[in-house]
This record gives structure tokens, sequence and C-alpha cells, in this order.
């Protein structure tokens, strides 16, 4: 029986003015509520080879031993990383998703009152994190569909405490790059966090990518996060870490709860580490896929943004019409209007049959 009756409770205003983050529905659900079979799903910018075999076979092994507590340190893959990354292991931290070190960032470093700023639009946790803990969101919006550097750099306060860049940013996949986040840098006050995001990272081809890794290694106050859930296709056990001068990570494990990265998570991500041919066949497919479907709607007069992740922005006039359209021809993309782009949709790159069946199906949409 659903209880409807009210609840006199007090909550925190902050939290009251929240808007939920939106995930994308899984397949099931929405072949369920519109009566179709053999959707593609090309909307949560997964990687669509999947997991490494090594990384299942690793789960398989794992699976008896699950009447066990994790490994709270997560020590074998801090020691995989520390020798990938050529950092020592007090700089590591691990959570559940990369988006939880977002949270504990935020939780060890804004008072309330305190200042964020971040691009807009891009990774929609930001705001929820700052707002969350009574901080100041201040979103910045981008320019030409990149970070407005310039522009972030003049917003910084005396109470700003930390400032988000995505690169490739979550929404545009767009990118900084290396000379303009180098004296973006010279602005930045002592006293501010500037948390590099990288969960597309492994994608990127562009010469003059910032080497952000080497601003932590010089001790500059510089977090770096990437992810498991995008490249290594392990989105569904949440894993992800961040990279950053002791202190930083030795604030956020103090408020880090003691197992929050599953003994399953740890087991495969260790074994996606070493799997390298698998991230080259990954890489492969996405940039194969991209030169396939950008060139295609290109051709046809279609507006596409510049990439360097797994997905792309195209403009296509009511993004809502079309977005819903492809839904009932069983192919799922993400409508742009809750991020304030209400004429594009992001479509994740897939499989080669795949990216023929969207092309095929968003030409009888738009036709």
């Amino acid at each position: 029986m659903l209880i409807t009756r009210k609840l006199n409770i007090p909550v925190s205003e902050n939290i009251k003015s929240l808007v939920p983050y939106p995930p994308g529905k899984p397949i099931e659900e929405l072949e369920r509520e519109l009566g179709i079979k053999g959707s593609i799903k090309l909307a949560s910018n997964e990687n669509p080879l999947g997991p490494s075999h090594k990384a299942v076979e690793a789960i398989s092994k794992a699976l008896m031993g699950l009447s066990r507590y994790p490994d709270g340190s997560c020590y074998y893959l801090k020691e995989k990383l520390s020798g990938i990354l050529g950092i020592p292991h007090e700089m590591i931290t691990f959570g559940n998703g990369s988006n939880e070190i977002i949270e504990l960032l935020v939780r060890a470093y804004l008072r309330p009152g305190d200042e964020a700023i971040m691009a807009s639009p891009s990774f929609a946790v930001y705001p929820i994190a700052v707002k969350a803990v009574n901080g100041v969101a201040v979103e910045i919006p981008l320019k030409d569909m990149r970070h407005d550097l310039e522009t972030m750099a003049s917003k910084i306060t005396s109470k700003t405490r930390i400032i988000f860049v995505c690169n490739p940013n979550n929404q545009t996949g767009t990118v900084v790059c290396a000379e303009e986040f180098r004296e973006f840098m010279k602005s930045v006050p002592e006293g501010v966090i500037v948390c590099m995001d990288e969960a597309y990272y492994e994608f990127v081809s562009a010469a003059d990518y910032p080497d952000s890794l080497a601003y932590v290694k010089e001790g500059a106050p510089v977090i770096v996060l990437r992810t498991f859930s995008k490249i290594y296709g392990l989105a569904g056990l949440r894993i992800g870490y961040g990279v950053a001068n002791p202190e930083i990570t030795d604030y956020i494990n103090r408020d880090r709860q003691p197992f929050n990265v599953n003994s399953l998570a740890q087991v495969a991500a260790l074994a996606a580490l070493e799997d390298t041919s698998h991230l080259e066949r990954t890489r492969l497919n996405n940039a194969e896929g991209l030169k396939f479907l950008l060139g295609a709607l290109r051709e046809s007069g279609f507006e596409c943004v510049d990439t360097q992740a797994n997905f792309f922005l195209v403009k296509v006039g009511d993004g809502r019409k079309v977005y819903d359209a492809l839904l009932r021809k069983g192919v799922i993309v993400r409508p742009m209007a809750s991020y304030n782009l209400p004429e594009y949709i992001r479509v994740t790159v897939g499989l080669p049959e795949e990216n023929r069946r969207f092309l095929d199906s968003f030409k009888a949409v738009v036709s």
C-alpha cells in the first residue's frame, strides 16, 4: 500500500532546491514502455565493445570471495596505477565512480558560502555536489562549445575554493589545449584547487592536450580524476580514481567510506589495466565510428561539434522531437534540452552495425 501522508520533518533548504541527476533509462525499461524490441542504446557514452575479457574472467574467479569485505585501500590496484603513472601510492585515492571523489572533494574543501567555478553545460554532478553542502556553484557558459577559461579565471574571488575543468567536456567532447590551460593556471591563486575531470582522457588524440599529471607532480593544487566506466567498459561496477597532492588525498580519505569500492570492481579494474589490446580495439572502433558518422552527417548538411571523446553533438533543430522519433525506431540517444542545448542531440559511438542503424534511422526521421 502506498503511504501518501505528508511528513512534517524539516529538510535542509539546499537539499530541497536540488534537481536530481537525470540518468538515462535502461533499454529494458524503454522497450517495455514503448512496446518495442531490439533497441540500441547510444545515449550514455558506454563502451560498445563491453569490458575486457580479462576483466570478466577476473570477476568470475573472485565471486566465491564475496562473503569477505573488500580491500579498503585498493592496495593492489593502487600499486599497479602507481607504476603506470609514475607516482607514489599516497597521491592516489579511489571512489565508487569518480563522481564520488567529486563529492568527497567538495565536502572536504567547501564551507557554506564558498564558491566553486565550473563550465555550463558540463558534468551535472558538479553543481549538485556544491549546492548539497551549501556552496555556491558559479556556472560559466561555454564559448564556441568550449570552456571559456579566460572568463572562468575572471570570476575567481576570495570565496573561490574549487574550479572544475572537464576535459574533454562531458556534454560536448571539446577539449582545453595545453597552452590555454598553462595560461589559465597562472591566474589561479594559492588556496584554490583545480579539479581536472578526465573521464574521457583515453580517447583523446589531440597533440596539444594538457599533461595534467605534470602539474600534480610539480606540487600544484590540482586533482586529476579518471574512471574505469568509459574506455574500460566497467560502468556497472562503479570505480574511478583521483590523483593529487598527498595532503588533498589525505583529507578526501578521512571522509571516504571504509569499503567504498567493491571487490569485483577492484579485480576487474586491475585486469583491465593489463589488457592494453582491449583499449586499442576500443580506440580504433571509436575513431572509425566518429569518422563514419561525422562524415555522413556533415555531408548531409548537419552541423556537428568537433569531439575528442566517444560521443558527439549534432544540431537537429528540435532535439526532443528527433529524440522521440528515434526512440520509436528503437534508437536511444540523449536529448540536450536539459543542458540548455535544445537544438542538439548527443550520440555515443557504437559498433559499426549500430552506427549504420542510427544513421539510417536518423535520415528517416529528419527527412
